[in-house]
């Protein structure tokens, strides 16, 4: 009689964990991130231009979660929207800048901190041990798999 793989290979209770929770954390963000108008991706982008001078497609395609593809279709939506407009790097010449505009910028605003709020009324039910290992541990699994090919 074979052994369900969970109790043969161990560290897939821990992957079954970890996707089910992230499936969880995006049940209960993206619905509230859609009732703000915006997409996921729209979003990630908003938020990690949100408080910045702007930055490189490429500082911005490491400091989100999107491909580089994705990254560009979604600032040209919304750059469409005239929340994010595309200036010349004053650095290199051959680089482009993705900043907010000011109606980006009150987007950001608006949005950033009561999706924030959100979600600190979920992570408040964690006590602070709680958080800290989390984020030790979070921080262990990702060196593990950055740092061995």
């Amino acid at each position: 009689m074979n052994k369900p793989t969970d109790q043969r290979d161990p560290y897939m209770k821990l992957l079954r964990e970890l996707v089910e929770s992230y499936q969880a954390f995006e049940g209960y963000a993206i619905p509230h991130i859609k009732a703000q108008g915006l997409t996921p991706a729209q979003f990630d982008v908003i938020a990690t231009l949100g408080n910045t001078d702007g930055m490189t497609f490429k500082e911005l395609g490491e400091r989100t979660l999107l491909y580089k593809t994705t990254l560009t279709s979604v600032v040209d939506r919304l750059e469409a929207r005239g929340w994010v407009e595309r200036v010349p790097s004053r650095q290199d010449r051959r680089s482009t800048i993705a900043r907010l505009t000011d109606e980006g910028a009150a987007l950001f605003q608006r949005v950033f901190p009561a999706h924030r709020d959100f979600l600190k009324e979920r992570f408040e039910q964690l006590t602070a041990e709680e958080i800290e290992t989390g984020i030790a541990f979070l921080g262990r699994l990702r060196q593990v798999f950055r740092d061995n090919p």
